[in-house]
């Protein structure tokens, strides 16, 4: 799909990436004690919202490109229209902090749409369920005020006590793991889900159960670091968040603002920084 004027070059979301599917992030390489600058291609993810005949249904975190193909498939797999002509004109615009899909379909699709209201499943790790409008799935952010260090000694020996505390992992192959470990490096809580939100909600639930200040370790994930894993940690206090995969710019974006510590490629004794530096001695 050939996006229209309003998100190509030029327009002010473009330079931060909204509309590009990626782009080169700098990062500094923290190996055996050695800082070194560096760059690496940062998948984005934007919130886009399908408005049909201009009414708002949902909010999907996705990446922008293909988006005609998006609004199409996603119609057809909702069974909010029967057949692809059954869709009329496609128009992406950027709206708020994100994209909006405004899709023109059928008066009696629509008004169906109306009586169904949003009755989709939550797809497992879409982090979103419920939210309708781009306000909605960007939140304000939340500035983290924890202000301890952690040396790197603590994150190696975070990321080692990973897999052995994963039994549901063991046994299937196919979840992911969310822990929160103390300034040493110890794993005190470690939960399992299909979904990497679902995982880390159970953490801070776990925490807020046992009557645990969440700001006072951090937390380590077996995903990559997306934009919600921010949002969410930062909304109970959690200054870093280290992940075993990338980031996407939205989440690193995210953690700046939120002036939260934010940690990739997590893998034996080496990981990136993205962002919030100063915590990690």
């Amino acid at each position: 799909m050939t996006l229209p004027p309003e998100l190509t070059e030029g327009h002010p979301l473009f330079g931060v990436g909204y509309a590009l599917p990626h782009r080169a992030r700098p990062f500094e390489r923290l190996e055996e004690g050695v800082r070194t600058p560096g760059s690496a291609e940062v998948a984005e993810e934007v919130p886009v919202a399908f408005v049909y005949n201009g009414h708002a249904h949902v909010v999907m975190m996705a990446t922008p490109a293909d988006l005609e193909d998006f609004a199409v498939g996603f119609s057809l797999s909702e069974e909010i229209v029967a057949r692809a002509a059954d869709i009329g004109e496609v128009r992406a615009s950027p709206y708020s902090q994100g994209i909006e899909l405004a899709v023109t379909i059928p008066a009696a699709a629509a008004a169906a749409l109306q009586r169904r209201g949003r009755q989709l499943v939550g797809q497992t790790g879409c982090g979103l369920c419920g939210v309708q409008t781009v306000s909605d799935a960007l939140r304000p952010p939340r500035v983290v005020t924890a202000e301890w260090t952690l040396a790197p000694e603590a994150l190696w020996r975070a990321e080692a006590g990973l897999a052995m505390r994963q039994s549901l992992n063991r046994a299937t192959g196919a979840v992911h793991a969310a822990a929160w470990a103390t300034p040493d490096g110890e794993i005190r809580v470690l939960r399992e889900d299909v979904g990497r939100h679902n995982a880390l909600d159970k953490v801070t639930g776990a925490l807020a159960r046992a009557g645990i200040d969440p700001s006072t370790g951090f937390c380590v994930m077996t995903s990559r670091a997306s934009y919600e894993l921010v949002q969410k940690a930062a909304a109970v206090g959690i200054p870093i968040l280290a992940a075993v995969s990338r980031p996407t710019g939205l989440a690193v974006r995210m953690a700046e603002a939120c002036g939260m510590t934010l940690l990739a490629l997590l893998r034996g004794r080496s990981v990136n920084v993205h962002a919030g530096g100063q915590r990690i001695v």
